[in-house]
């Protein structure tokens, strides 16, 4: 005899249209203590004294060039800062606008003077290949400008979703997604604020955009890249001196 199978009721929830002040059916989950945990790391961030603060991607472009130039330079500095610290990306960053560095310029370049320039960026080689692989695809197909769009952007050599993200955020003024880098992964997985644990940003990307409020996409990287930087390190975290040792589920409690 076949089994009668209960059909599932699925519940729908609805995005409340504005001023109808109707409740979605189904209350979104979101980890427990989180705002919390985001205000005392504010607070430990208040000073603003990380390297991400003074040497960051949003510190290394020339803020007086035009704009099509100051979009290429942001797109250029996020290249250089894969695997590679702050301070390093800084370097490299004024040694290459001390050439006046511009789509033509490097494009002008030979590979062993631009490899040269931005010794010691991790896996420098490769970024030699990619920067002037991506620097003629501007050339020729955006006039030299930069994509306005994470997807035109993630096609771009050497170019991924977190340097997409960012690219959006601090050359086109848009918040297009949360830039989810190593520290940020990281971070998140140890505060549980992915329901589970994610072994890759991307999908750490996807988990927090899920539910963390739009309005703070655009902080929690910087917010979250410098607190890693200085207090949440990859090893021997300083949880002694961290503000949320008594609510982070990582904390080593002694």
């Amino acid at each position: 005899p076949r089994r009668s199978r209960r059909r599932k009721s699925i519940t729908i929830a609805y995005e409340p249209e504005q001023g109808d002040g109707v409740e979605p059916q189904r209350p979104r989950w979101e980890p427990k203590d989180w705002r919390e945990q985001l205000e005392r790391i504010r607070e430990m961030r208040r000073n603003r004294d990380a390297p991400v603060d003074e040497m960051g991607v949003d510190k290394c472009y020339d803020s007086s060039a035009p704009p099509q130039v100051m979009r290429y330079q942001v797109l250029l500095s996020l290249m250089l800062s894969s695997q590679t610290k702050d301070q390093v990306t800084s370097a490299a960053m004024l040694r290459l606008r001390q050439r006046g560095l511009s789509v033509d310029s490097v494009l002008q370049m030979d590979d062993a003077t631009l490899g040269q320039i931005i010794y010691p960026v991790g896996f420098w080689r490769n970024k030699v290949k990619y920067i002037k692989q991506t620097t003629a695809i501007l050339k020729q197909k955006y006039g030299g400008d930069i994509p306005s769009t994470v997807e035109e952007l993630v096609q771009l050599p050497g170019v991924g979703p977190k340097m997409a993200h960012l690219a959006m955020n601090i050359a086109w003024d848009s918040v297009s997604g949360i830039a989810v880098d190593t520290h940020v992964h990281r971070i998140t997985n140890r505060l549980k604020w992915v329901k589970k644990e994610t072994k890759y940003p991307e999908e750490t990307r996807v988990a927090l955009e899920d539910w963390l409020p739009r309005d703070l996409w655009r902080e929690i990287n910087w917010l979250l890249v410098g607190f890693g930087q200085q207090t949440c390190l990859p090893v021997n975290p300083r949880c002694s001196q961290c503000l949320n040792q008594d609510i982070c589920p990582a904390a080593k409690r002694h």
